[in-house]
């Protein structure tokens, strides 16, 4: 018999590239474009772009260039990952595990901006259940500052220590850590110890491993992972 790890809580905040959305291949074709048109290293840039807004990874990846080329650049990437969804997909266990729970206690926080996250959230067959989503054109900060799962958990009407934030990169395991929220990482995309480093508390494989029980006690969600997926390393916190 399987043994379990049970949690509750209230909501999840589910961030979506890498969680819910696999949108890897197209964000990394998109970024080595960019990255060969300033002669960067398109590796480094990927991995450096991975769980923050665009706007954020140019400033830092373009640093003596001035807010106008910026905005510029950040826009001709938009631009550029809208027009890239041919192979964009939902990740397994994605769409079972939205359908599940009653959209008032979920909200999507994602690095991306309102209209790429609606038409990669379209492409993977989301869009249709989401009612609270969180983006980058609702923030100042980006993760890892706690800003946008504070935001996530403030359209819940719920303070973050109800809410278990779903992740997949540590700048966004950092940011629901910082929310004052538990995180529950998924090895999608980033190794166990950096997950482990950024604070997450419990890592699985995908949403396909997480089981939802929505009836155990009114308004709360019963979550349950498998002891064989979570890493028995020492988290730091």
């Amino acid at each position: 018999m399987v043994q379990m790890t049970q949690i509750s809580c209230r909501a999840l905040l589910f961030d979506m590239d890498g969680v819910l959305v696999d949108s890897t291949p197209a964000v990394a074709r998109v970024w080595m474009r960019w990255a060969r048109k300033h002669n960067l290293d398109p590796e480094f840039t990927v991995a450096a772009a991975h769980g923050r807004t665009s706007l954020t990874s140019i400033q830092e990846l373009l640093p003596h260039a001035d807010s106008a080329v910026h905005l510029a650049e950040n826009a001709w990437m938009e631009r550029a990952e809208i027009e890239d969804i041919d192979d964009v997909t939902a990740l397994p266990g994605a769409k079972d595990l939205l359908f599940s729970i009653p959209p008032p206690q979920f909200a999507v926080v994602t690095s991306a901006t309102r209209a790429l996250a609606e038409v990669r959230l379209r492409a993977a067959g989301l869009w249709d259940h989401i009612q609270h989503l969180v983006t980058a054109s609702d923030i100042t900060r980006s993760k890892p500052d706690p800003e946008p799962y504070l935001k996530g958990a403030a359209a819940l009407h719920l303070h973050t220590q109800f809410c278990v934030v779903v992740e997949d990169a540590a700048s966004g395991t950092r940011s629901g850590k910082g929310a004052g929220a538990r995180v529950l990482a998924l090895r999608t995309t980033t190794a166990d110890t950096e997950l482990l480093t950024a604070g997450a508390d419990w890592i699985v494989n995908d949403l396909a491993s997480i089981h939802v029980d929505t009836s155990a006690k009114p308004g709360h969600l019963a979550l349950a992972l498998p002891d064989y997926e979570i890493p028995r390393l020492p988290k730091m916190r």
